[in-house]
């Protein structure tokens, strides 16, 4: 769980991305603590996968510092990334479907024999392993991975990141298009790995996700982080007048809210 005042396990500071003459990303300041769960919020276009992708190293920032554990670090692609533990889980899912849950989380990172071949005994042990900590009634390891939920499937792409020491990750959208038993897994997988001290940036358009999950909420409109909020001291309406006006909300007027209000009839809240 995240202590106040504890060194930031990340830290982005003043970040700029530029597209041209645009800035999807202006001078954003955000960090992350061990075991939190920070909810990255905003509209669409509001910059906030692509704050992500800095960190991520898909797409290195113009401007600014990241640090990791204090410490300023370059990451100017995805490997750079890896070496500092911060994997990131996509919406799309990145798994190759003709192959099991082990092949899955060793996919690119091999173990092999002294002879040079491909150990699966040791791949699968070490899958089960990681899979008993995630998801104990995981039990289909030997079935290619198109044939698993979408629940089963997110199990298995988190698998993969935690076994590689992962400390930061990044979860794009991770309960999109997914039933509410499925939904259920997955917040149960996030809610694991902050008890074992892995902090997760939760890009998110589920308002309940933002709400069940982070401990703090980012919001972001047009490039630039409106406010960063303790989760139980705001609302949902706070958050979605944040997102749509720009505006903390003491900064909106009553004449803002009263619009806003009327906007979000008959299911106030619901999405993001």
């Amino acid at each position: 769980m995240a202590v106040a005042g504890q060194v930031p396990l990340a830290e982005m500071r003043h970040i700029r991305v530029a597209f041209g003459g645009v800035h999807a990303v202006d001078d954003v300041s955000i960090d992350l603590r061990e075991g939190e769960v920070i909810g990255l919020v905003g509209g669409n276009g509001a910059g906030k996968s692509t704050l992500m992708k800095a960190l991520s190293g898909a797409h290195p920032p113009n401007s600014g510092e990241i640090l990791i554990d204090g410490k300023p670090v370059s990451i100017s692609n995805p490997r750079d990334a890896k070496v500092h533990n911060i994997e990131t889980i996509y919406q799309q899912l990145a798994l190759a479907d003709n192959v099991d849950a082990p092949a899955n989380v060793f996919l690119g990172r091999e173990t092999v024999t002294w002879w040079g071949t491909m150990d699966d005994g040791a791949m699968e042990d070490a899958t089960r392993k990681v899979m008993g900590r995630l998801n104990p009634n995981f039990t289909r390891f030997a079935t290619p991975v198109r044939y698993l939920s979408g629940g089963q499937r997110q199990a298995v792409a988190i698998a993969r990141a935690v076994h590689f020491n992962a400390r930061i990750m990044i979860m794009d959208e991770p309960t999109a298009a997914l039933g509410p038993a499925e939904t259920a897994q997955v917040r149960d997988l996030i809610r694991q790995l902050k008890n074992e001290g892995i902090g997760i940036f939760l890009i998110s358009h589920d308002i309940h996700d933002v709400f069940d999950l982070s401990d703090r909420i980012s919001v972001m409109y047009h490039g630039n982080i409106v406010d960063t909020v303790d989760r139980t001291k705001v609302n949902t309406d706070d958050v979605l007048a944040m997102i749509i006006l720009g505006k903390k909300p003491d900064e909106a007027s009553t004449e803002e809210l009263a619009e806003l209000e009327l906007r979000s009839e008959p299911n106030p809240g619901a999405s993001i």
